[in-house]
């Protein structure tokens, strides 16, 4: 198992540098001038202009400004806003709330997505299996700003349950957007694990356990179960990094203070040292959350880990 996951930290290497370069390169390589409107509607003095891109190294060539911005982050360092703020301390400000949104996401997807997805395989055809399939089917029809929108007038106006926004990030405000974020996520999670359940109950191996005289719990949730969760911890793994991402709509309708509407405000305000520190980041935790789904395949099936 050491030797599996010391060979997937190397592969992760050409990952990060090819993804960050790609990143690097969309943001500070495309036609734009930054310093535009920082001075209000007057162009900005040539000396500020100059000082401004001698700061930011954007006076160098593109290749050499990605060089001095590996050699910043190997020491931690993710860059200074163009207001003249440290990113990573922004960052570490937004990182536990976020953090905590997106795994109250991940339970919720876990718990309801699994479980409907097991309920609907076990009664196939029946009506809990239509209402799951017709149910998942609505979900992923909707956008997330919509699920959200319909969230806050439903659930924080009408009914009161949950505050509209999520400013000081609790876990009561987080549990509105919680279920928002994962809503689409539930509905695929769902429909996984429905159809791998579904197969694996016609295997060969079910049907011995049967004959053997085993229960059809202990058959589903002793051996099906662990086949059928294969796939669906893929999906959740990467939907994990995806989540931190994705965030972004949910924390713009909620306003919650967390790295997606950081990365929104830096968008908006075309400040690329926020876009690239904070999409590195996110990108370290989508293949850290890529990891552990390896490891977690070696545990499931010890055959993986030996390949």
């Amino acid at each position: 198992m050491g030797t599996y996951i010391l060979r997937r930290l190397l592969q992760m290497i050409p990952v990060i540098l090819g993804v960050t370069f790609l990143i690097f390169v969309m943001v500070y390589g495309l036609p734009g001038d930054p310093t535009i409107g920082r001075c209000g509607e007057r162009p900005c003095p040539p000396a500020y202009v100059e000082k401004f891109r001698e700061e930011h190294n954007l006076d160098k060539p593109l290749l050499v400004q990605y060089v001095l911005y590996l050699g910043a982050i190997l020491h931690g360092d993710l860059g200074t806003t163009y207001t003249g703020r440290s990113v990573a301390h922004e960052l570490a400000i937004r990182w536990p709330t976020t953090i905590k949104l997106a795994l109250m996401a991940i339970v919720i997807e876990i718990i309801i997505g699994i479980s409907a997805g097991v309920l609907a395989g076990m009664r196939k055809g029946k009506f809990i299996d239509s209402l799951v399939t017709i149910s998942t089917l609505v979900l992923i029809s909707i956008p997330i700003f919509v699920i959200g929108s319909l969230a806050q007038l439903i659930f924080g106006v009408k009914l009161g349950w949950f505050p509209v926004t999520s400013t000081s990030g609790t876990f009561y405000q987080l549990v509105m957007p919680a279920f928002v974020l994962a809503s689409i996520s539930i509905a695929y999670v769902a429909r996984l694990m429905r159809t791998n359940l579904v197969e694996n109950l016609r295997a060969d191996y079910v049907r011995t356990a049967r004959a053997k005289g085993l229960s059809n719990g202990r058959t589903v949730g002793v051996h099906t179960m662990r086949n059928s969760l294969i796939p669906v911890i893929t999906y959740i793994g990467v939907d994990l990094g995806a989540l931190m991402g994705g965030a972004i709509i949910t924390e713009r309708i909620f306003n919650v203070n967390g790295v997606g509407n950081f990365l929104y405000r830096g968008i908006l305000t075309k400040d690329g040292s926020i876009v690239t520190g904070t999409i590195t980041m996110l990108v370290l935790v989508f293949l850290l959350a890529n990891l552990i789904v390896d490891v977690l395949y070696g545990v499931l099936d010890p055959r993986i880990s030996n390949d």
